[in-house]
């Protein structure tokens, strides 16, 4: 028997033991972990790729180190399949484990790849561009004329456009000298528009009508991006990918201490999020059937680790008191100084707003215009971090909160992200406690006609995070889980309560056939980090109401992937966001892509963002004294202090349990002593 190594698959956060000597595919088939492969282990097809991470991983408590992976042996250093394999990765099939190791199933690797569901939406949108195209015919240059190609050129955009031209950038010199000749010759220029005037920024043989820009939301767990024609603001392509950096770390802090014990860790997640962009820009004019040479303008946003390590900044003195950015001003770069495959695009990065609140919050502002309205509006956006900003017209406040990666599948232990198979609506029958569930891949639920054939080729691969939420607070209006998120003991009732070491937990889908025994199961720490997250986010929002002096919201916004998809009443039975009527709760998707895209297609939407986050105040959780009272009283469920006046309304809470009594009568004596003081 040979000795046990741990061995941790990223995204899905999935560890376990392995003996020394078996396969990563055996190690992942052991686990549940989705990694492809349909040669049998040949090492033939290539579907299996992995790619080993080396390092300190402090988040785990563990040191991968290449000599915990066997040499590659005849088979896969012969390897010569139609899907080449990538730099440094290995055929999981072929490459043993010989030590505790951190390893990456990158998305082409993974039989179900994940959903990237970003969208964008532009209307009432006014078009004010940085760039646009001016066709000029440059007259045949004449002996004793002294004009240079540069003047004659800004005198016709002059005289033909009006447009007051200042500058000529280096390079559209040499681009002048190579289109024009000894005769009479037409040119397309590209004019820029910046804080010093007018500026040819490029230009282009004879008449050329295609200008494009590209804006990108840079988030911890997905890059989403789209192409824009900057003339028409039409959208030409969007596509989105897995942040690679994941493998490094599921969250932006365990990235940020990658960078502190790791040597050159810094570079390597700078390389990283750069190489995803390329492949990004890459997809994207390939949709489009657009030049990259074409694109002239490139927005990102992102928050400040990300924002930090997409220009190559130091990241780590995000990861510590006071939190310094190294600026919160917007950036302006060359997309080639980024080493990304636009030789002629101008990069905008968006500005930040404090320590924990990036450019992707101030682009969220920008995108529903709190700063706008009369009315206190709640915008909150749920990642690994939760980014919160509350406010009107007269002021805006923000805040981020830890919540961790359990909403996106992780910590959870049948949790995955957002893949065909994954549930993502789960019922209980409140008299029966029998759930039923609907996943992601179909559109029936687990108790109707044609389900099981329906899903026989994706399964049910576990639960993501909207499931996940749908879940926990179906047990507790069924009475299966107290207030304080304890599940009880109802195997008298339920045949899907069991024993869980000294606690239980319930059988949420039981699998038949071929995947018989891979059921969907929550359990007590499944519960408990759910718990914090949620806790994390909903002090995060009752600290900011505190701060505003306000009690009541007049609009709720969910912004991102997850506000997307979870459902408003849920929200409020976990206690996710306070108690409001449910029509005030409403779902803006991709909140920060489409502020990108703002500023991408405006000159006025830039100059907005660089004065609104001025006036944002920045609300630090981790100095706040009452953030550690808010958080407890928000472990309960729905709150432990919070009435719910409107949710009592749609929802029946009679056969929720009487453990929970406790819950309301500590919540209650919290509340009352905290007024005394």
């Amino acid at each position: 028997m040979g000795s046990e190594h741990r061995v941790i698959f990223t995204p899905s956060g999935l560890e376990g033991r392995t003996t020394s000597g078996t396969t990563v595919l055996e190690a992942a088939r052991e686990l549940g972990v989705d990694l492809d492969s349909v040669c049998g282990g040949r090492g033939i097809c290539g579907r299996c790729q992995v790619l080993p991470s080396f390092g300190e991983f402090a988040k785990w408590a563990v040191h991968s180190a290449g000599s915990h992976i066997a040499a590659a042996n005849t088979t896969e250093g012969s390897y010569s399949g139609k899907r080449p394999l990538g730099q440094g990765a290995r055929l999981g099939c072929q490459a043993k484990i010989t030590g505790d190791l951190v390893l990456e199933v990158p998305p082409e690797s993974q039989l179900n790849a994940p959903v990237i569901r970003k969208e964008i939406n532009l209307e009432g949108f006014t078009l004010d561009p940085i760039s646009t195209l001016h066709v000029v015919a440059v007259p045949k240059p004449e002996l004793g004329v002294s004009t240079s190609l540069a003047q004659t050129v800004m005198d016709l955009l002059a005289e033909d456009w009006s447009l007051d031209v200042t500058h000529v950038q280096p390079h559209a010199l040499r681009q002048l000298q190579e289109s024009l000749g000894e005769t009479e010759s037409t040119v397309t220029v590209q004019v820029r528009r910046d804080l010093k005037g007018l500026k040819i920024e490029n230009v282009r043989r004879g008449v050329s009508v295609g200008l494009f820009g590209i804006a990108v939301d840079v988030g911890s767990t997905t890059i989403a991006g789209h192409l824009i024609d900057l003339a028409t603001g039409g959208v030409l392509a969007t596509s989105g990918l897995m942040n690679p950096q994941i493998r490094l770390g599921e969250d932006l802090m365990s990235r940020v201490s990658y960078a502190m014990m790791n040597p050159g860790g810094e570079e390597q997640l700078t390389r990283l999020v750069r190489e995803a962009l390329s492949d990004l820009v890459r997809n994207l004019a390939t949709q489009a059937e657009v030049e990259l040479c074409d694109v002239a303008e490139m927005v990102l946003v992102g928050n400040p680790v990300m924002h930090h390590l997409v220009l190559g900044l130091d990241p780590t003195p995000l990861g510590q008191a006071p939190f310094v950015l190294a600026t919160t001003s917007a950036v302006e770069i060359q997309g080639e100084d980024l080493d990304l495959p636009l030789p002629h695009a101008t990069v905008y990065v968006s500005p930040c707003i404090a320590g924990h609140v990036g450019a992707d919050t101030a682009a969220m502002i920008l995108a529903e215009g709190p700063h706008h309205s009369q009315e206190t509006q709640l915008l909150v956006d749920i990642g690994t971090n939760a980014e919160i900003v509350l406010g009107n017209e007269s002021q805006l406040y923000a805040a981020s909160s830890p919540t961790g990666p359990a909403f996106e599948g992780a910590q959870i232990s049948c949790g995955q992200r957002a893949t065909p198979g994954a549930i993502e609506k789960v019922r209980i029958d409140r008299e029966t406690l029998e759930p039923v569930v609907k996943i992601i891949g179909s559109d029936l639920w687990s108790n109707e006609s044609g389900f099981l054939e329906a899903t026989a080729e994706i399964g049910v691969t576990g639960i993501c995070g909207s499931g996940i939420v749908e879940t926990l607070a179906e047990m507790f209006l069924s009475g299966l889980m107290t207030s304080d998120g304890v599940i009880t003991d109802n195997r008298a009732r339920c045949d899907r309560i069991v024993e869980d070491d000294r606690t239980y937990a319930f059988v949420l889908y039981r699998e038949t056939g071929a995947r018989r025994g891979h059921d969907v199961v929550i359990t007590q720490n499944d519960v408990r980090a759910v718990q914090l997250a949620k806790a994390a986010l909903r002090a995060g929002i009752d600290l900011l109401m505190e701060h505003a002096a306000v009690d009541r919201l007049e609009a709720i916004r969910l912004a991102g992937a997850f506000g997307a998809h979870i459902d408003p009443v849920y929200a409020m039975v976990l206690g996710l966001i306070p108690d409001s009527p449910v029509d005030l709760v409403r779902a803006v998707g991709n909140a920060a892509g489409t502020g990108a895209a703002r500023m991408l297609l405006s000159r006025n939407q830039r100059s907005e963002v660089e004065e609104v986050v001025r006036t944002v105040e920045k609300i630090e959780t981790a100095t706040e004294e009452r953030f550690q009272e808010l958080f407890v009283d928000a472990m309960a469920f729905p709150h432990a202090t919070s009435p719910t006046p409107h949710l009592k309304t749609l929802i029946d809470f009679s056969h929720v349990s009487e453990a929970s009594t406790e819950s309301r009568r500590r919540g209650r004596k919290r509340r009352e002593d905290h007024k005394e003081v």
